[in-house]
């Protein structure tokens, strides 16, 4: 069977097509679900415990699937590593694996991923930390069946559905704790609600919109704490790790980890210092009591107390042209920046003010989709709730420049911390990719990580955007390398100006299996100099099969793992019969471009249709 592609264009410009063509069929989705267009992948779906202390060993089990055959369990760190537990034969057990954290291996959130038949799957949060760790007992969903838990340590636990997991400690009169739990942080479905009570249940403090609690001991004796989803929902995909903390009264709280959204790949700019140069002085909250600084500055500041305003003063001259940027929510703060920039003068004491610019969100390169689902955009959102943008000045004088979070009326939380740029221009980047994401007539409901596991025969597309900084508009090249024997890989540039590219993974039908961390750049010129920067890859905490019941949750993950299986095929390969991967012409004129199509499955029906992907420079767009 041969199928022919027609391309044509009415302007006189010379098009470059990337023959590397890509299709998915909506008859080879998984039985379970008519609207999905991707084939079964590997996903890991749950460790427990979620988490262990450095320097120990851990018996954890996992959950997974399409997750056959499994011959690794992998950590983007090599001071943990995992073997298979073993039964009394010297076998291993399904699922079981002893986790082995180094003495030397730092605090923080890593990430686990399978090996198995189909290839590597999606990424597991996996906690190490350095306070002792535990596991829930079962039943503690009563007053009398609370569970002991240690000051200075960590519970690992699943929310009861339709209960409250109860747990008690000692405290004497004056002592301090933090008591944090980690969820969706972590990779958890679970909203959580915290509670601590006394002795006989009845409540303290209650956090029904956070995650954390700061409690004082009103008197020495024993208290409760109270946890549960926040619709009380429960199961092993609402796992949580309960801290408790015992920490100094003078002492701020500690910073706990999370993983990174989706909107935090555009931070850092290159080159930012780790710490601010500059610390916002309080108080400066009115224009009597404002902070002087002067161009250029790298401050840091809070959100706290409640409501807080944060204004800054500084002398600008006409012509003068400075970038503004704030993160907040992409340090993964709850938070949303604006910045509202005046002029101030004062005529005879009295002072009067002019608003020069106003600054909010950060615009996602692409449309993002509006329901969660691939309707009218992709299920991920590369903006920001954060600030980026240019001040001009247009005369002399003073200027007055406030910060505030427009969601910090009510919340006070030492932890709402920002980092304010003032800067010249700087002109670069920050890209991110994720599984290209079908878009149906009707709709596709599902919000699915995809993990790069290729079949022999098979590719996969990546979507890739791109935030500019400070002007930039220049054109990215894309790049992979390190990949799998029998693995290429062929991008759509991001065009000048624009904001998005696509990147295809191919996997050779004669290829072997095989496995490799790949790398993934985007390379530009500045100011006549190459630049090189990383794309940032996402993929969804959760698949989600129809999300119109439930909100999908995108994330960073790290690494850019790379399989390629021959326990399957691909069921469908589609290659030029000419050797080679770019074809030339010039617009208003015809190529055809002679394909192969290979069916290794059964089909329903003869059509076939093709979506081209790249720029029309007729309409200017993608």
């Amino acid at each position: 069977m041969q199928i022919h592609p027609k391309i044509e264009r009415d302007q006189r410009t010379r098009l470059t097509i990337l023959c590397c063509l890509w299709a998915l069929m909506a008859s080879m989705a998984a039985s379970t679900n008519a609207q999905s267009v991707c084939l079964p992948l590997p996903r890991l779906l749950t460790i427990v415990p979620m988490g262990g202390q450095i320097g120990t060993q851990v018996h954890v089990t996992i959950s997974a699937e399409f997750a056959e055959e499994i011959s690794a369990l992998l950590f983007n760190h090599t001071a943990i590593a995992a073997t298979a537990k073993l039964d009394a034969a010297n076998q291993p057990i399904a699922n079981q694996f002893m986790v082995t954290i180094a003495a030397d291996c730092p605090p923080g959130l890593y990430e686990a991923r399978l090996l198995s038949r189909l290839g590597v799957s999606s990424a597991r949060i996996f906690t190490v930390s350095e306070l002792p760790e535990m596991i829930q007992q079962t039943g503690n969903i009563s007053v009398t069946a609370a569970q002991d838990l240690p000051v200075n340590s960590v519970c690992n636990a699943v929310a009861t559905e339709k209960a409250i997991n109860y747990y008690r400690f000692t405290a004497t009169a004056g002592q301090r704790f933090v008591i944090h739990c980690l969820a969706r942080g972590i990779d958890s479905k679970m909203d959580p609600v915290i509670v601590v009570a006394d002795e006989s249940g009845v409540d303290l403090v209650v956090n029904r919109q956070g995650d954390t609690i700061d409690f004082v001991a009103p008197q020495t004796g024993h208290f409760l704490i109270k946890v549960h989803e926040l619709t009380f929902r429960g199961g092993p995909a609402f796992f949580y790790r309960l801290v408790l903390q015992s920490i100094d009264r003078q002492a701020v709280w500690p910073q706990f980890p999370t993983t990174r959204t989706v909107s935090s790949f555009s931070w850092p700019p290159q080159g930012l210092a780790p710490q601010a140069a500059m610390i916002e002085s309080e108080p400066n909250d009115r224009a009597e009591t404002a902070q002087r600084v002067t161009l250029p500055i790298d401050m840091h500041g809070q959100f706290f107390p409640a409501a807080d305003v944060d204004v800054f003063e500084f002398v600008g001259r006409q012509g003068e042209s400075w970038w503004i940027e704030v993160a907040s929510e992409r340090l993964g703060r709850p938070t949303d920046p604006q910045v509202l920039v005046q002029l101030v003068r004062n005529d005879g004491g009295v002072e009067t003010l002019s608003d020069v610019l106003e600054l909010s969100d950060i615009p996602s390169p692409m449309k993002p989709s509006s329901n969660g689902y691939a309707y009218d955009g992709p299920p991920y959102d590369g903006g920001s709730l954060d600030v980026l943008g240019k001040l001009d000045l247009k005369e002399d004088g003073v200027y007055r420049l406030t910060v505030t979070d427009l969601f910090g009326g009510t919340r006070s939380d030492a932890r709402n911390v920002y980092r304010l740029v003032i800067r010249q221009a700087a002109p670069d980047f920050a890209l991110a990719a994720w599984g290209l994401h079908m878009e149906l007539r009707n709709g596709d409901r599902n919000a699915l990580s995809k993990p790069l596991a290729l079949r022999a025969g098979s590719t996969v597309a990546l979507e890739v955007v791109v935030v500019r900084r400070d002007g930039f508009d220049g054109e990215i090249e894309l790049e992979m390398g390190q990949l799998p024997l029998g693995v290429t890989a062929a991008g759509l540039k991001i065009p000048a100006g624009k904001s998005r590219g696509v990147m295809l993974l191919t996997a050779d039908p004669e290829a072997p299996g095989g496995f490799s961390e790949a790398t993934f750049v985007g390379r530009s010129s500045l100011h006549g100099q190459e630049v090189v920067r990383p794309v940032h890859m996402a993929q969804m905490a959760w698949p989600i099969a129809d999300s119109w019941g439930e909100i999908p949750s995108p994330r960073l993950v790290s690494g850019i793992p790379v399989s390629v299986t021959t326990a399957e095929l691909a069921p469908l390969t589609i290659r030029a019969q000419e050797a080679k991967e770019v074809f030339e012409v010039l617009s208003g004129q015809t190529i055809k471009i002679p394909l192969e199509l290979q069916r290794r499955s059964e089909f329903s029906g003869n059509v076939l249709q093709l979506k081209t992907l790249g720029v029309d420079p007729a309409h200017n767009n993608n």
